[in-house]
């Protein structure tokens, strides 16, 4: 009788688990069908203004605070500066668009990027010690009204000077190996210590990094990695065009695997293209569908997704499709889901996946930019928690986008060591 008691428990237990599970899958579907229907982000709304006001504001400001805020330059000079930063103001456009539009010309990329990065960092502290330090200056007493507003401009000058060359260096050098253990309670004790690498938003473009490429590789595997990831941004442009830089992730090197899934940059440039040639240097392209890990006598299971971008682009087949990528996977195993974007965790929380690794972020690139990319994404960098069961690591990217400096952003190869609870316990106890 006690026997019979004990295995209508289990069975009540477990046909509740599995409504519990169900419930939640079924809220997830919801959610992924009334995305395409939920209004825009704040910041997406925004963006719709942005190429019509930022120009204007990023060369104005500055060009107001360091030229006609009580300097009285010299009139050669007032006219010279003047004259430059309404050539930046009509050149930057013109060299974006160029560069990243129908003719994808990468001298003008290059030329575009560079003054666009360059003079964000110039608004930016315009800004803050057009206001700040002129205040501490008045309130100090320190000279009169023009030494004051000579103090600003040459402090604003010097500051975005430093800046710009270390956000080069900072964005050019090889990532540092960012280490850090991650316990999934449902982790088996096999596959404690399992070593997974994670690299994204490479972003191969105009300026040409097949050197920097391959030392990237050359790092990753150094980290004798039992998987490889790359979540996504490959590069901004198409395969044909970047393969050369793209070719050294053939070398990358891991126990178990290598897998990817896209970014939304690759459907700026033939997805389908890169989903090629990624299997073609011998990585798995996770496409709405999983594999296992296995070790040790456990398992853990491998999904992605394609970005959220996906199905907006026309291509055949592309979504992000969460339900088909954990089809025919056992429930009761723990989940390491690919998902480019941040954003995607809100559904792979509702379907009880236990880590999700995404990028995109750029962790922000250039400072201040970090505000603006936490109107549109749940987190900015590093390890968060989202409902009860899911971690979230962002990845603040291998590369950079576009303008190449990284300012209070600094890029990374990133090892996460998986472990499991149930080997923590017997280690202890044998201890």
């Amino acid at each position: 009788m006690t026997e019979t008691s004990s295995t209508r428990a289990a069975d009540g237990a477990d046909s509740a688990d599995r409504a519990d599970r169900a419930d939640r899958a079924d809220r997830a579907d919801r959610a992924d069908s009334e995305e395409q229907e939920a209004p825009p982000s704040r910041l997406r709304r925004l963006m719709r203004y942005l190429p019509l006001i930022a120009p204007v504001l990023l060369w104005a400001v500055p060009c107001w605070v360091l030229l006609y805020t009580g300097q009285h330059w010299p009139l050669p000079v007032t006219v010279t500066g003047t004259a430059l930063f309404a050539l930046g103001l009509v050149g930057m456009p013109l060299a974006l668009v160029h560069g990243h539009g129908r003719r994808q010309r990468d001298r003008a990329a290059i030329l575009g990027d560079t003054l666009l990065g360059g003079v964000w960092v110039l608004f930016t502290w315009s800004v803050l010690l057009g206001v700040l330090l002129r205040l501490g200056l008045s309130l100090a007493g320190a000279g009169d009204g023009q030494d004051r507003a000579r103090t600003v401009t040459w402090a604003v000058l010097g500051i975005t000077a430093v800046l710009l060359a270390w956000g080069y260096a900072e964005a050019r050098r090889v990532p540092r190996v960012r280490r850090l253990d991650v316990q999934l309670p449902r982790l088996g004790a096999g596959l404690d210590g399992t070593r997974v690498v994670l690299i994204t938003d490479t972003h191969y473009g105009p300026l040409d990094r097949a050197r920097w490429s391959a030392r990237v590789c050359e790092t990753v595997n150094t980290l004798e990695a039992d998987l490889v990831c790359h979540t996504g941004d490959i590069a901004d442009g198409t395969a044909e065009r970047r393969r050369a830089q793209a070719a050294p992730l053939g070398t990358v090197q891991a126990t178990h695997g290598r897998v990817y899934v896209t970014g939304n940059h690759e459907y700026y440039s033939e997805a389908q293209g890169w989903v090629d040639l990624m299997d073609e240097l011998g990585w798995e392209p996770l496409r709405n569908r999983h594999l296992l890990l296995e070790h040790g006598g456990d398992a853990l299971v491998v999904a992605g997704v394609d970005d959220v971008t996906a199905e907006s682009s026309g291509l055949a087949g592309h979504r992000a499709h969460l339900p088909g990528a954990l089809h025919g996977a056992d429930p009761d195993l723990p989940v390491l889901l690919l998902a480019h974007q941040p954003q995607f965790v809100d559904r792979a929380a509702a379907h009880g996946v236990d880590l999700q690794l995404s990028g995109h972020t750029h962790g922000g690139q250039i400072w201040p930019f970090h505000h603006l990319v936490r109107l549109d994404q749940p987190a900015l960098a590093g390890l968060s928690r989202h409902g009860t069961r899911t971690l979230l690591y962002t990845s603040r990217g291998t590369g950079f986008w576009g303008p190449p400096f990284r300012v209070f952003a600094p890029s990374e190869i990133t090892l996460l060591v998986l472990r499991s609870p149930q080997r923590s316990t017997r280690s202890t106890t044998t201890s």
